[in-house]
């Protein structure tokens, strides 16, 4: 089986239509629920190229909308979370209420006639799962629960409650590297035995303990403790879940735990993404700190690795590489579903 050509991961046209065919039509996490959770409150992110904005209003209302104004396309609201009554243009001072809804305009009182009722944000899907926040770009999003599959059910089978979790920190990176470089090293640890030596003394990397599964829009791998490695808490197994086209959801075995974020392309040789890390309320700050060191040096290793396959690529040395049915399955899964996005 081969990769993909290698011309896909520098290319310019390419980005463009993947944000367009790809990024604009699926669930993609954006934050915490928590953060909307108020009345007035207000959570603004990116999806890949389209900025987004989600609203609490007055009503309690779970919303969404394109963060672009209507009258000269500005970007409403700079990323990050507050609270405000109304939302308004820093460019020409356009006002929308928490609803979408045209509020003011000024000096429209001197026009014979502007549409206040077809000037409304463009409203866009918007659901939760958890404590996890979601938004979907594309004009027809199908139910957010058909993007996740099995995903809730396997981590409550796998001791986590969602529920029980608090949000603790967020870490962001960024990466010199195109997104589809970034997710397919997510998506194989055939290399962690070479470039992750901590990971792999303690979760067992071996092909015949590590399994890898693809169902739907969810490609997983699921690893158990190394033997002779002792551990306190009720999951037993690293989780390492991929939801299409970009989530990346973490656990490791232990005590509960979960980081989950997306992968975002800035330009057809760079991303970037955060994760936001989830702890059980009691947990210990030493612990937490442990844990959040740990998956750090992994995340450095896998910079280095991400960042040298973009300079190799680049060269054009090479048009494509051979793809390993079974240690990379999850890599062909995912670059179909590229394949498919983009034809």
């Amino acid at each position: 089986m081969r990769s993909l050509p290698w011309s896909w991961y520098s290319d310019p046209d390419l980005e463009r239509r993947e944000r367009e065919r790809i990024f604009r039509c699926a669930w993609q996490y954006v934050g915490r629920a928590d953060e909307v959770s108020e009345p007035g409150s207000y959570l603004a992110a990116d999806t890949g190229g389209v900025p987004v904005v989600v609203t609490r209003d007055r009503s309690g209302d779970l919303r969404a909308f394109a963060n672009v104004c209507r009258h000269r396309g500005s970007v409403l609201v700079a990323e990050g979370t507050g609270r405000r009554a109304a939302l308004q243009c820093r460019y020409h001072a356009w006002t929308y209420g928490l609803d979408g809804a045209l509020r003011s305009a000024p000096r429209a009182e001197r026009e014979v006639d502007v549409p206040f009722d077809e000037l409304a944000l463009v409203p866009l899907a918007v659901d939760t799962w958890g404590p996890f926040l979601f938004v979907n770009p594309g004009d027809d999003a199908p139910p957010l629960g058909d993007a996740l599959g099995s995903l809730p059910e396997r981590l409550a089978d796998a001791g986590l409650e969602l529920d029980g979790l608090r949000f603790r920190r967020r870490v962001d990176y960024e990466l010199a590297a195109n997104w589809k470089i970034a997710c397919e090293n997510y998506l194989e640890c055939y290399h962690c035995a070479v470039a992750h030596p901590a990971f792999s003394a303690v979760v067992d990397v071996r092909p015949e303990s590590y399994r890898l599964q693809a169902d739907g829009h969810v490609a997983s791998q699921l690893g158990p403790l190394r033997k002779g490695v002792s551990t306190s808490g009720a999951v037993a197994a690293g989780h390492f879940h991929f939801v299409w086209p970009n989530v990346k959801l973490n656990v490791y075995p232990g005590r509960p735990n979960l980081s989950i974020g997306p992968v975002l392309p800035t330009g057809p040789e760079r991303s970037r993404g955060f994760l936001d890390y989830f702890f059980p309320a009691d947990a210990g700050e030493d612990w937490i700190e442990e844990l959040l060191a740990f998956d750090d040096q992994v995340g450095a290793e896998d910079r280095a690795l991400v960042e040298s396959v973009q300079r190799g690529v680049r060269s054009g040395a090479v048009a494509d590489g051979p793809l390993l049915v079974e240690s990379e399955r999850l890599i062909a899964w995912f670059q179909r579903a590229v394949a498919e996005a983009l034809s």
